[in-house]
């Protein structure tokens, strides 16, 4: 089973753009993160596939691996599906570019998903987190998942899901942490059919895959992801490094 990380990284972010060429300690944000993912040792490959000259010229003249996005995209599984096409691989891990702290264990769980299931019914795997303060549970920026007995995603939502209508039952509230795993053929797949009416109204691209009918399997995991999304994410991130 071959299987590669690829980094989509946009040089553009509403809420904090030109993030990803942000210093963090001596390093840019992006680079960090490629830094990283290839210090897991758990890929055959890892690729950073960018809309941007600088970040592009950032991977590449530090040794790494970069790829230019020919079309414009939507969303982050559209530019790696346009990246791994012609690709011989069986599975694709997409890690996020404004994670430069990745931890090697959550990205092991989502691998070891695709290797237990031979009879390929995981079209992606991916991570969730459990979250108690109400505040991060109301926060429309945290994600939240819910999910059958079998641990595969019912649906993804910025709301608060379930609503507590009756409290005291027992209900936990997951928090979706941004790092997937796809087989390549379910990603070529969302990368053909359009967007419907769930993923354009919460904009959340994972909710293409469900609409489609595609499974997918939650695993859950006590590392939280950190990730920068504002300046003040940026300050904590450099007072970590």
């Amino acid at each position: 089973m071959k299987i590669i990380a690829v980094i989509p990284a946009r040089y553009a972010s509403t809420r904090f753009p030109a993030k990803l060429m942000q210093d963090l300690g001596g390093k840019t944000v992006i680079l960090r993160t490629y830094e990283a993912a290839v210090e897991t040792k758990l890929f055959d490959d890892v690729f950073v596939v960018t809309d941007s000259d600088l970040i592009y010229n950032e991977i590449v003249s530090n040794g790494g691996k970069a790829i230019m996005s020919i079309k414009e995209h939507e969303s982050g599984s559209d530019r790696i599906a346009e990246a791994v096409e012609n690709m011989d691989v069986d599975v694709v891990i997409n890690v996020q570019g404004d994670e430069p702290f990745i931890n090697k264990k959550p990205l092991e769980q989502v691998i070891e998903i695709f290797r237990k299931d031979t009879e390929k019914k995981v079209d992606l795997a991916s991570l969730m987190f459990e979250i108690k303060n109400k505040s991060e549970i109301e926060n429309p920026n945290n994600v939240k998942v819910i999910v059958d007995q079998q641990g595969f995603a019912l649906y993804f939502s910025r709301s608060v899901i379930p609503y507590p209508r009756e409290e005291n039952v027992g209900v936990r509230y997951m928090k979706h942490i941004g790092i997937y795993a796809f087989r390549k053929e379910a990603l070529m797949d969302f990368y053909r059919l359009p967007m419907l009416a769930l993923e354009a109204s919460e904009k959340l691209e994972q909710l293409r895959y469900l609409e489609y009918g595609k499974r997918i399997r939650m695993v859950e995991t006590d590392h939280g992801s950190i990730g920068i999304d504002t300046l003040e994410d940026l300050e904590k991130a450099r007072k970590l490094v």
